[in-house]
């Protein structure tokens, strides 16, 4: 279901999950619009030299698929705050879904508050966090 407005949200929700595009071509063409085109995030083989498991999905990279995720529910969303902590990193060429959870409703001023996860093939978090976002109220 698409939200389009915030009395279309039920508490505990599952946003629904996806599997971004982590390949390596992709990694690198965010790499180098990001300005970020070192080879610790291009070059499997020079992040193994570094201690790297390999090529890792930026950082940044991680939080836009977090606030696609948002968007895909939410199209009229505005995000206004992704906060996240990094546990593992995110190894480029490896499937990775996107999760979240509302955990917080205002349905006075639109905000939802939304818990954040990237988990692996193993199922172990890499990455989570919290979102806040506004969702129109009418």
């Amino acid at each position: 279901m698409t939200i389009n407005t915030v009395t279309d949200i039920e508490f505990g929700e599952t946003l629904p999950a996806f599997q971004p595009d982590t390949g390596l071509e992709n990694v690198k063409r965010f790499a180098e619009a990001a300005g970020w085109n070192g080879p610790r995030f291009t070059d499997h083989e020079y992040a193994r030299k570094e201690g790297l498991p390999g090529a890792l999905v930026p950082g940044i990279m991680s939080q836009g698929f977090l606030s696609a995720m948002i968007h895909r529910w939410a199209p009229t969303a505005e995000v206004r705050l992704v906060d996240t902590v990094f546990r593992a990193p995110c190894v480029v060429d490896e499937i990775y879904n996107i999760n979240g959870v509302v955990t917080d409703i205002d349905e006075e001023s639109g905000e939802v508050e939304i818990d954040l996860t990237v988990t692996n093939e193993a199922g172990e978090t890499r990455v989570f966090g919290t979102a806040k976002v506004r969702i129109p109220t009418t």
